[in-house]
């Protein structure tokens, strides 16, 4: 999500074992899925007007909280007269498991959730679940920015939106280092392993129960594939017992040159940021490349802090908003996540000052002064060009591979 939100192993662990026992001890129908019966947009801003808006979202980001709680926040009160509720969370789970019980106990149209911050294995859950409203993107004015022919659009970690959340914004994994400190950084995994080799002490990540690290150990993954293409599409179970065994050989390979000779990972992605700041490790990586730049305003990180793709591309995703099946707001919700769609509002998300977060909508579909606006904006120059780094772009994987995965690397690498 992503910023993306870290939380220790023991939460995660919890949380993760709750959705799981409740979606298995009981299952609903997707069939569950609840439709819009609004037939115009002049009907939703109508039953809109005078409406709250709960979203419920990461809140470890103070430029992220104040752009939706200001902006958004005050488009939502002066041109529609909505009210928007930032609730801040740890992890999606949390959200998701509010709706959950709720389902459990008959609370179908009252729900304390309108919004949700979502994507990849939570959004699996609650569209699998029945937990969400859809059918709604063909009233949103501003759906006519998105490019749903986009597969990395249409398909969340794999699996199809069904119009059933809306995109916010695109993010892309991306390696940042001192260029004062480290002339030649790595440029692919391959050089990746043979460089952690050559300077032992100076590289580790997260653990697979952080995100990022996650994120990490897939392109590991991906390197002893050959390739992403072989994952793509359901588990396959051969297949991973095919590769797996590379992978972990490669991780283990590199562990004695990690830092603290790999004896331990950090927790979250803070903590290697942390180590970055402190000239500790020479490589960073993020999935969301904004916060190389705001690290560096904020003077955590040092002023030549530069990033970078890889040869090889990098994993890429977009996350999204979505509305419960049992929001009791769903018309603000629409017109919330409409103006989220608007090329005002991602505009002003993708500034360096603000978020620079890359744009969700598709900019090439706005008029050519529009989209101008766009490419005007000045990239901080600890953040590497979007552009570029989206022409190396790989395919998120479906969230039974990435389960697989992170229990593997629990079991094969990190014990």
């Amino acid at each position: 999500m992503s910023r993306y939100p870290s939380i220790s192993s023991s939460v995660w662990q919890g949380l993760c074992l709750l959705i799981t026992y409740v979606a298995l001890a009981f299952p609903f129908s997707a069939q569950a899925e609840t439709k819009t019966e609004y037939k115009s947009w002049e009907e939703v801003m109508s039953a809109a007007k005078g409406g709250t808006v709960n979203w419920f979202m990461w809140g470890g980001a103070d430029n992220i909280n104040q752009y939706v709680s200001d902006y958004i926040g005050g488009e939502l009160t002066e041109r529609y007269g909505i009210t928007l509720k930032r609730i801040g969370i740890n992890d999606t789970a949390e959200a998701v498991n509010i709706v959950l019980g709720e389902k459990q106990a008959g609370i179908d149209d009252k729900g304390s959730v309108d919004l949700i911050w979502i994507n990849g294995g939570n959004f699996r859950t609650m569209k699998q679940g029945g937990l969400l409203f859809c059918g709604y993107h063909s009233l949103l004015p501003n759906n006519k920015l998105v490019n749903w022919q986009n597969p990395s659009i249409a398909n969340d970690f794999g699996l199809a939106v069904d119009e059933c959340e809306v995109p916010w914004n695109r993010a892309q994994f991306a390696f940042a280092y001192d260029s004062a400190r480290t002339e030649n950084p790595p440029k692919s995994i391959a050089e990746l392993i043979d460089w952690v080799k050559d300077n032992p002490g100076e590289f580790t990540y997260p653990a697979a129960t952080d995100f990022n690290g996650s994120v990490f150990i897939r392109h590991v993954f991906y390197h002893a594939a050959g390739g992403p293409d072989a994952l793509l599409g359901d588990f396959d179970s051969k297949k991973f017992d095919a590769i797996a065994p590379k992978a972990w050989a490669i991780l283990n390979e590199m562990k004695p040159y990690l830092w603290r000779e790999g004896e331990t990972y950090p927790n979250a992605i803070a903590n290697l940021a942390q180590l970055f700041a402190n000239r500790e490790v020479a490589l960073y990586f993020d999935y969301d490349p904004a916060i190389f730049g705001i690290n560096v305003e904020n003077g955590i990180f040092p002023e030549t802090t530069r990033s970078y793709g890889l040869k090889d591309g990098t994993i890429g995703n977009t996350n999204y908003v979505a509305i419960p099946y049992n929001s009791p707001n769903k018309a603000a919700a629409m017109v919330a996540a409409n103006v989220i769609l608007s090329a005002d509002a991602q505009r002003e998300k993708a500034k360096a000052d603000v978020w620079g977060a890359a744009p969700a909508i598709d900019i090439n579909r706005l008029p050519e002064e529009e989209k101008q606006r766009f490419t005007d904006l000045p990239r901080h120059p600890a953040v590497v060009d979007p552009a570029t780094l989206s022409k190396k772009a790989l395919p998120e994987l479906h969230p039974d591979w990435i389960s697989a995965i992170e229990k593997g690397w629990q079991e094969n690498v990190a014990k």
